[in-house]
């Protein structure tokens, strides 16, 4: 059934309604519905759908499934079963506790549809039905519009990316029309206001990168870069900048490619737009057209380097030309655009050695904000099936991380794990910073002579 289908056949189809619960991960400043979610929601309300959508931040102290189970069976009241849907995103940070919570909606008696997308279900391969055995649809890719197909109709559709339990799986992935996908800020699903000033925005999806830890890729090819159309995102701006906001955050995977964000650079200029704005780059596609199109913004440029070894960057499909790196780095210096790097410890082939010759790579550079986040093993990546040829080991984090692997043990990794704080703890490695960087990773880290000159910034 197409989308246009759905849209015919709820027209004269009885009144469903979807139950549309995130369980995110927030931090302080973030508005209360995240982007993705409410995406779905602006997708499924401009077409007159029933939706009762929810938001809990499951890092809060009074986080509670049983909260959550409470609130969906509330708003399932009323309607026969089979017009309810509960919907859910499953990321690798609530993936235990969307398992539990399937198990308790069942338990209660709740007869309704269970749809789970996200991530944990995306990138799953055949047999997703053996991790959530109570759910009954699966949509992997991008939600919008298959949740606008299944939201149409009782019957068992048949729609790219949509999977049900039982069925043979083609493992498809949903696509999305970007041109006619309904904004979350010009349905009001997310109010930009002086109340709330940051949001995170997207101007396209995909990414033209294969790395193999990362899930922002379609199965077994590369994820197509898409745009959302610059008159879209030029009503978007102009809400921003009636609205007082003056922090954005772009979720764009790879933002500095093509002519697409020169576009979106020069519509947040011309619309006046003079707050912050935070920018996800690659050094292999900076350029000085992109850098012009920067002047007169407020941009912070964030770079995924993750390691300067090639032996490791190739163990993880993420290799980077050094020369470029240090070019752009110089570029962004001249410029004096504010930029920071981050960097990846757990790594394949990684040891400690390595990983503190990348970071002292970063501080010779003077990059003004280094930041080390450890490898995670994210469902259906190829660096989580290839776990046993690299010897990686999890830990048992809510969040899990690799700490152990045939190059490093669980000691270097808490070396590691040190210097990363230390890094987070002196953020800017200004000059009056570094003797307080140098105190805290000597002892913990057990720095090798000829470490600590790079320390010693201008």
């Amino acid at each position: 059934m197409s989308i246009q289908g759905a849209e015919a056949h709820f027209a004269t189809s009885w009144a469903r309604r979807v139950v549309l619960v995130s369980i995110d991960w927030t931090r302080e400043k973030d508005p209360r519905v995240p982007l993705g979610h409410a995406s779905i929601v602006a997708a499924l309300r401009s077409v007159g759908m029933d939706v009762r959508e929810f938001s809990f931040a499951i890092n809060q102290p009074d986080f509670s499934a049983a909260i959550v189970l409470e609130r969906i069976l509330e708003n399932a009241l009323g309607l026969a079963p089979e017009m309810v849907d509960v919907g859910l995103g499953v990321y690798v940070w609530n993936d235990q506790v969307v398992k539990r919570l399937l198990v308790m909606l069942r338990q209660r008696g709740f007869m309704g549809r269970i749809v789970l997308g996200g991530p944990q279900v995306s990138y799953a391969g055949v047999g997703v039905e053996r991790y959530y055995p109570e759910a009954d649809v699966f949509v992997r890719g991008y939600g919008e519009e298959a949740m606008v197909a299944l939201a149409a109709t009782s019957e068992r559709i048949q729609f790219m990316g949509v999977h049900w339990a039982g069925q043979t799986d083609s493992c498809l992935q949903a696509e999305a029309k970007l041109d006619r996908l309904a904004s979350p800020f010009l349905e009001g699903v997310i109010e930009p206001s002086v109340r709330q000033r940051f949001i995170r925005w997207e101007t396209q999806r995909g990414c033209p990168f294969r790395c193999s830890f990362c899930q922002h890729r379609e199965a077994g090819s590369r994820l197509r870069r898409r745009d959302i159309p610059l008159a879209r995102l030029e009503q978007e701006i102009d809400l921003f900048v009636r609205s007082g906001v003056d922090d954005i955050a772009v979720l764009d995977p790879l933002f500095n490619l093509g002519s697409h964000s020169l576009s979106v650079l020069g519509a947040l200029r011309r619309l006046a737009y003079r707050g912050r704005l935070s920018l996800q780059c690659h050094f292999s596609t900076l350029d000085d057209e992109f850098l012009d199109a920067c002047e007169g913004l407020d941009v912070r440029l964030e770079f995924g380097l993750q390691t300067i070894h090639e032996r490791e960057a190739r163990a993880v499909e993420r290799s980077n030309q050094l020369k470029r790196v240090v070019e752009g780095i110089h570029k962004l210096h001249e410029r004096d655009i504010s930029f920071e790097v981050s960097v990846i410890f757990g790594l394949p082939e990684q040891t400690l050695e390595s990983f503190r010759g990348t970071v002292d790579f970063c501080l010779r550079q003077r990059i003004p904000v280094v930041k080390a986040f450890p490898l995670m093993l994210l469902r259906g990546t190829p660096l989580e099936r290839d776990r046993a040829k690299w010897g990686l080991v999890e830990n048992d984090a809510p969040i899990p991380s690799v700490i152990r692997s045939r190059t490093f043990d669980e000691q270097a990794w808490n070396r590691m794990a040190a210097i990363a704080e230390a890094l987070r703890q002196t953020e800017g490695n200004h000059p009056s910073c570094v003797r307080s960087l140098d105190e805290r990773m000597a002892p913990t880290a057990g720095f090798a002579k000829g470490w600590s000159p790079s320390l010693q910034l201008p």
